[in-house]
């Protein structure tokens, strides 16, 4: 902030210069310029070491579910940004912010106002006074008219960038909404995502119910053979009938549990849930890999640390606000117009009227009220900082979780194919041993139903595996980044100042 005393001087001698010396002195702008806080960026992330590295252009960062190659997935999530009532709140609550920066910005201009009236009274004469009704006859003072229309203008010149910094504040504000709207975008794709992975596992599990039940079915018709041929007992046959319809209660319950999967899906799409039908598939979805990059890189791939960050910028402009508080308003105005008694008058040399003028105004005392106002800023600033650096460790908390949780799960989904494997050569033995009369239809119950659990422990971890891949994806940003927030330029681009004295259409205001 600075100014040229001696140009102050030379206005004095030239009131002509008084509009150069406030333009000099808007130039002023108190507070402190923003500096974006460092937070803490480890250099590597933790639990990534157990993966060799890959080249990111592995994901598409454009459509990161991509990376499941399902073309019915890829059109579920391509109808969030249409339909969705969550993201629809989150683009209306950035474009209020948007329009927030062009009320701050008028503040630049000056306001003109515009002013007619026309007025017929009548004075409180008296009787003897000698006064004559307009139109004669009856008692009472004298009716007069009066016409007049005027127009005023004043301006608050911005000589300490009290305004400045309320846009520089509405801005951050407005770009920390389009992050939350990223955010809000992000959120729904995950969740319709890992909804989806969790309704085709569920497709999985019922075909290995299924498929298991024909087998069931098989081995309770082989037992009533037996018991009818007297081979068998009628235990053996209730054992194996009850082994069957257990596993086809199982199966219907498989039920539930897609259709709320589905219904969530429709909803998360904007749609009634009777409305959207996801068709069973065959196809069995794949764990991705998943590059992730150095940490240093998400600060600038997760829109909620972006929105935080903008957060820090408009607190930061606030505590400008509030020290331009401590110096003098100047404001300029203007006024002219015409008025007279009778109309055809009014328009005429001697009917006209103009003035114009400044004040200044500072107050001088304030029982520290002004004072409260910039340390409250400057605390809110300071919580903004504290905000920004927990959202940056929740986050590298989010990634490493389902770092962790991914290279865990792989070992398990290890273990548990050699389980499987084993289970089933155990089961396919004792079936023999059984056909052959070696050994009882219990043993063959324990080992059926030994090898379905493992299967069914083996579907969970694969389906643990892919929510914790979807979820690792959103916690690096999902392809977002940093360069997608809207500019100062785009922010006014698309909340331009309006002149128009008259409120827009609804159709406008509407969009």
């Amino acid at each position: 902030m600075g100014h040229d005393p001696a140009l102050l001087l030379r206005c004095g001698r030239r009131p002509v210069c008084i509009g150069a010396a406030l333009l000099a002195l808007s130039a002023c702008t108190v507070g402190p310029d923003y500096r974006q806080p460092s937070a803490p960026v480890p250099a590597l992330y933790k639990e990534a070491g157990w993966k060799i590295g890959e080249p990111r252009d592995a994901i598409d960062r454009g459509a990161w579910w991509s990376v499941y190659n399902d073309p019915v997935l890829d059109g579920l999530e391509r109808q969030i940004d249409i339909s969705n009532q969550n993201l629809q709140a989150a683009e209306a609550a950035f474009r209020q912010a948007e329009w927030v920066v062009a009320q701050a910005r008028a503040g630049f201009f000056p306001t003109a106002t515009v002013d007619a009236s026309a007025q017929r009274s009548r004075g409180g004469g008296t009787a003897g006074s000698g006064t004559t009704p307009v139109g004669g006859g009856g008692a009472g003072g004298r009716i007069t008219n009066f016409f007049s229309t005027s127009t005023a203008a004043s301006w608050t010149p911005d000589l300490w960038g009290r305004v400045r910094r309320t846009v520089e504040s509405n801005v951050a504000s407005a770009q920390a909404s389009a992050g939350d709207l990223a955010s809000a975008r992000l959120a729904a794709q995950g969740l319709l995502a890992s909804d989806y992975l969790q309704l085709r596992v569920a497709d999985e599990l019922k075909r290995l119910l299924d498929a298991t039940a024909v087998a069931f079915a098989e081995s309770l018709r082989i037992t009533r053979n037996q018991y009818a041929a007297g081979i068998a007992d009628q235990s053996a046959v209730a054992q194996a009938e009850t082994q069957l319809r257990s596993t086809e209660a199982q199966a219907v319950a498989v039920g539930v549990t897609r259709a709320q999967l589905e219904h969530a899906i429709a909803v998360l799409i904007g749609r009634p849930p009777a409305e959207l039908s996801i068709a069973p598939t065959d196809v069995v979805t794949e764990v991705p890999v998943i590059p992730v990059g150095l940490p240093s890189a998400l600060l600038e791939r997760r829109p909620d640390i972006a929105a935080v960050e903008r957060l820090m910028a408009a607190a930061n402009a606030q505590i400008g606000v509030a020290v331009a508080a401590f110096y003098p308003t100047v404001t300029l105005s203007a006024d002219y117009g015409v008025m007279a008694l009778q109309i055809a008058k009014l328009f005429t040399d001697q009917a006209r009227f103009w003035a114009f003028g400044s004040n200044l105004a500072e107050t001088v005392f304030d029982a520290g009220a002004r004072s409260a106002v910039v340390e409250e800023a400057r605390a809110s600033f300071d919580q903004s900082i504290a905000n920004y650096r927990q959202t940056v460790l929740t986050a590298f908390q989010q990634v490493e979780d389902q770092l962790a949780a991914l290279r865990i799960l792989a070992q398990q989904a290890e273990v548990e194919a050699t389980a499987v494997k084993s289970a089933r050569e155990a089961e396919r033995i004792i079936n023999n041993q059984w056909l052959a009369g070696t050994v009882a239809y219990t043993s063959v119950v324990v080992a059926q139903t030994a090898a379905l659990a493992n299967e069914e422990t083996a579907l969970t971890i694969r389906q643990s595996r892919l929510v914790a891949s979807a979820a690792l994806i959103q916690a690096l940003g999902g392809g977002w980044d940093t360069g997608q927030l809207p500019s100062r330029e785009r922010i006014d681009e698309d909340a331009p100042l309006s002149f128009s004295p008259f409120p827009p259409p609804a159709e406008v205001r509407t969009r």
